[in-house]
């Protein structure tokens, strides 16, 4: 049974007429298959289809992001990937279930796969928490990071989250230390690392895992600090106003590649991922064929400055920097405005007499 959107009423009636009319032993008894009107009303889906995703607002964006029918990390690594090894526990505390992660085959060459997962039934979805990370979760893709790491592995990661999880638990066991750890080990690696986001990117547990080389959004995806429910809740102090919220986040791949945050979007069939998965399974295929690819001649120091001046640049086009392509290194530099701490250590009785007689010129003024 298809799921729909609640702005996909149109089509849904459509679809359901043309299963009518392809069945032959529908409710008015054995008739023909008339196909000239199959025909017709396949065209006017695929019209309604075009029309409706080309226009899709910021919160339209999110509900397709989160369609239950979308496909997940999982089907991506059933999938892209030869001889996939899981590997379970983070050896501190435990195994967390809404992360997938293991070492595998892409092209005949080993990579490290990462999947954030949500599941595909309410049975599943419970058992991996809705995609939401534990800190044994992130402290699980750490380590299996620093041994790719260490065997000059690449490291592909999948995401699609709402957030990390904002449980009692997960706090008491240092959720943001563990949020924060991952980051760093993200950004000191040097070999490459890609970072598909498929569905939803909510947020600490999705940058998390997505500080890398290249970050790559399917088409209907959304990244985001907060989600529009909890961004409205927060500036209007009402949930309802989702929309408004969606368009001030920009949130939606499009704006996001327009503001130098994201590398590169990853178009999807008509109508959302959800309907037509082999064309999306080769879409991101040639995607991490690509992208690795762009890598193959670069040395470990050259990964490592790549992806930490990718970060250092966002943001800084229209700013007081007059050239962000050449940013290097995070060190601090002197200028006329930085406090000198040689001048003041040698003219410290002087400074002192200054500040002293001025303070005291004040008070014969009052």
């Amino acid at each position: 049974m298809k799921n729909y959107l609640n702005f996909e009423t149109d089509i849904k009636n459509l679809e359901n007429e043309l299963e009518r009319l392809k069945d032959p032993f529908n409710e008015e008894g054995l008739s023909e298959v008339d196909t000239k009107k199959i025909s017709t009303i396949q065209h006017e889906i695929d019209e309604k289809l075009k029309t409706i995703y080309s226009n899709l607002d910021p919160w339209q964006t999110t509900m397709v992001a989160r369609h239950e029918d979308r496909p997940k990390s999982k089907f991506f690594i059933d999938n892209l990937f030869d001889d996939f090894i899981s590997l379970s526990g983070d050896r501190y505390y435990g195994e967390d279930k809404s992360v997938i992660a293991g070492f595998a085959k892409f092209q005949q060459k080993s990579v490290l796969v990462i999947g954030q997962e949500k599941g595909d039934n309410l049975e599943n979805r419970i058992q991996r928490n809705f995609g939401m990370m534990r800190p044994e979760g992130y402290r699980k893709t750490i380590r299996l990071m620093t041994l790719a790491n260490k065997f000059k592995i690449p490291i592909i990661s999948f995401i699609d989250t709402p957030g990390a999880y904002p449980g009692v638990g997960a706090e008491e066991r240092g959720q943001a230390e563990a949020i924060a750890k991952s980051i760093e080990c993200c950004m000191n690696l040097t070999v490459p690392t890609l970072a598909i986001i498929i569905g939803e990117g909510g947020s600490g547990g999705a940058i998390a895992l997505a500080s890398a080389n290249k970050v790559i959004m399917l088409e209907n995806s959304i990244y985001s600090v907060i989600s529009p429910e909890g961004c409205a809740s927060i500036l209007w102090r009402d949930p309802k106003k989702t929309l408004e919220a969606a368009e001030a986040m920009k949130l939606s791949a499009k704006d996001l590649f327009n503001l130098k945050i994201i590398d590169e979007i990853i178009d999807e069939p008509t109508g959302g991922a959800h309907r037509d998965k082999n064309k999306i399974l080769e879409n991101v295929k040639t995607s991490i064929s690509k992208n690795l690819d762009l890598f193959n001649e670069m040395s470990k120091d050259e990964i490592l400055s790549q992806r930490k001046n990718k970060f250092l640049k966002i943001g800084r086009e229209e700013g007081f920097i007059n050239n962000p392509g050449e940013i290097s290194d995070l060190k601090n530099t002197i200028n006329k405005f930085t406090f000198n701490r040689e001048f003041f250590k040698n003219n410290k009785i002087k400074i002192l007499a200054i500040l002293t007689l001025t303070f005291f010129l004040f008070y014969l003024m009052l």
